[in-house]
């Protein structure tokens, strides 16, 4: 059974030099980089010089870093250092279609008793950015927008928004974690006042991320421990893990240029998708997407059962994000772009790598239209209509 794997936007695979450029760290240089002798040195040293990688990679100073266990934790240490830092201020902004991590987070805003207003999105998944003019308050703490959905992949104008938070006085973060490696990105041309991101996302390592903290902004730290991080996250640095997201992120800067290579493969499939199978929809299509994501609705079948279809011959997509898998309803995301209940049930998501090739995206074609065509013949949706 062939294995193709276009889940790029779940997690990708490790790169194999960053793997190479962990393996010292895990064996002969083990050392505690906070010890006062020669393999403490070695290793704070790594976690100097990948800090400086990182720092390059996100537009920011080395020294505005705070290295996490990856996108979860450092959402959780923005959201949770604001609501901290700014006790008269109890309302938040963010999107209707943001991450499961930030939907849960402003969850715990409302249960601590602050207000929080979601920014609704256009059908194509566009931010309304005249709303979100509208609904940040003298009173708004924070201001939360992704830079790109990691659904659809549609981009956000987070460089505008940034503005408007600012002029009432809020802080201002980005969600980088679906866009890092696959657009540029640049905390301080965005007006980021702090910034989130996970390593696995951009072929570093599980567990690595971190969380942009600009200076002059003063947060809490999640962590309470040490003085690690500049005592804004204490705990034994996890230097083979930090090693691995320097030099990930190091070659993400150089290989950016591939991404153009991706969007080629994936507008090529998206033509042949709507060419050769009826009753499609590709969400957000006439947006800004990233170059690797399509998000694609088969009416008259369920997105659930197609993907376990072509698992079965070893392709692997997805049904939307990651981490709400296994829910039956169609994605708070489909559902804010307003689109159709035929298309949202039978949506699956398809997130190309730069190790895709046109041959696979060949043999996915081959497989497709027969596969969607049998799930039609037998589904209960087939007769709804739009």
């Amino acid at each position: 059974m062939m294995s193709l794997y276009l889940d790029h936007n779940a997690t990708t695979p490790l790169d194999p030099q960053a793997f190479e450029a962990m393996r010292p760290w895990f064996t002969e240089r083990f050392g505690n980089a906070s010890a006062a002798y020669t393999l403490g040195h070695l290793s704070d040293g790594a976690v100097v010089a990948a800090r400086e990688q990182v720092a390059d990679l996100v537009g920011c100073a080395p020294a505005e870093i705070v290295f996490t266990s990856g996108g979860t934790e450092s959402l959780n240490h923005a959201f949770k250092g604001v609501w901290e830092a700014f006790p008269t201020k109890r309302h938040l902004v963010t999107t209707a279609v943001e991450h499961p991590a930030v939907r849960a987070l402003v969850g715990w805003w409302k249960a601590q008793g602050g207000e929080a207003t979601d920014v609704g999105v256009d059908g194509e998944g566009r931010l309304d950015l005249a709303a979100l003019e509208q609904m940040v308050r003298p009173d708004t703490a924070l201001v939360a927008v992704m830079a790109a959905n990691n659904e659809s992949g549609v981009l956000f104008p987070v460089d505008e928004a940034a503005p408007i938070a600012k002029a009432k006085g809020a802080l201002f973060l980005v969600d980088a974690t679906q866009a890092m490696g696959k657009i540029p990105v640049n905390a301080a041309a965005w007006g980021a006042d702090l910034l989130a991101l996970s390593g696995h996302k951009f072929h570093g390592p599980k567990g690595t991320g971190l969380l942009m903290v600009r200076r002059g902004v003063r947060l809490k730290s999640l962590m309470v421990g040490g003085s690690q991080e500049r005592g804004r996250r204490g705990g034994t640095e996890n230097v083979p893990g930090i090693v691995g997201l320097g030099k990930a992120a190091e070659l993400a800067r150089t290989r950016l240029p591939e991404m153009d290579q991706v969007r080629r493969l994936r507008d090529a499939l998206e033509v042949r998708l709507l060419t050769e199978i009826p009753e499609v929809r590709i969400h957000g299509a006439d947006a800004e997407r990233l170059p690797n994501t399509c998000l694609v609705g088969f009416a008259g079948l369920e997105g659930e059962a197609l993907q376990l279809k072509l698992a079965e011959r070893g392709i692997c997509v997805s049904t939307g994000s990651a981490c709400s898998t296994g829910m039956r309803e169609p994605s708070h995301v489909l559902r804010a772009m307003g689109v159709p209940d035929a298309y949202a049930r039978g949506t699956i998501r398809l997130s190309l790598g730069r190790e895709t090739t046109s041959e696979e995206m060949g043999k996915v074609m081959e497989i497709l239209p027969s596969l969607v065509a049998g799930l039609r013949g037998s589904s209960p949706f087939t007769s709804q209509k739009q």
